[in-house]
C-alpha cells in the first residue's frame, strides 16, 4: 500500500479537511487528485467535483501574495508549509484557513503527491498568545478517530484553553 492509498483509506470520514495534489506546482498545477468529505464541506463543493481542480481555485482579493509565495517556495523546496491563508467557499464566502501542507515522497527521495490538512479558524478573542499561531482558534474541534494520528504528526499544533489540539 502506498503513502497515497493509506491517506485515502484514513482520510475519509476525518473531521479535518485533507487535500492530496500531485507534485506539479507551477500554473496550471498542482491537481487535486483526492479530497474527503470534509474538505468538501469546508469548500462548499462536492468532492467529486474539486478532483482534477487546483486549490488556486480558493484564492480571491483578500487572499495576500506574501502569504502564498512563502507556500510555493515551501513547496518548492520540498519541505513543509505550515500558514493561514484567507479563502473563498464556492459561493464566494470568505474564510480563514490554517493549512499544514507536507511532501510525500518515493523510495528515491523526489516529491510525488503533497498532502494538505486544512480547517477553518477564527480571530481568537480577548489578547492573543504569542506568536502569528496565537491569533487563531479552530471554528470547530473534533475528536474522531484521525485525530490522535495527526496530533502524533504535529498537525495543527496549538494551545487551546491549556489543551494541545
Amino acid at each position: 500500500m502506498t503513502a497515497l492509498e493509506l491517506i485515502r483509506a484514513l482520510a475519509h470520514d476525518a473531521a479535518v479537511g485533507i487535500v492530496i495534489t500531485d507534485a506539479m506546482i507551477d500554473l496550471p498545477g498542482p491537481a487535486i487528485l483526492y479530497v474527503n468529505d470534509a474538505f468538501g464541506r469546508l469548500v462548499g463543493q462536492p468532492p467529486g467535483n474539486l478532483i482534477g481542480l487546483s486549490p488556486r481555485f480558493m484564492q480571491g482579493k483578500q487572499t495576500l501574495r506574501s502569504q502564498l509565495d512563502t507556500y510555493h517556495n515551501a513547496l518548492t523546496a520540498g519541505v513543509r508549509f505550515h500558514g493561514y491563508l484567507t479563502n473563498y467557499r464556492g459561493d464566494g464566502t470568505m474564510y480563514r484557513a490554517e493549512i499544514d501542507c507536507r511532501p510525500l515522497r518515493a523510495a528515491d527521495g523526489r516529491v510525488e503527491n503533497f498532502v494538505s490538512f486544512e480547517r477553518e479558524v477564527v480571530r481568537r478573542l480577548g489578547r492573543p498568545m504569542t506568536g502569528a499561531d496565537g491569533r487563531y482558534v479552530p471554528a470547530s474541534v473534533g475528536d474522531d478517530q484521525i485525530a490522535d494520528a495527526l496530533r502524533s504528526l504535529g498537525v495543527f499544533k496549538h494551545l487551546w484553553n491549556g489543551l494541545q489540539i
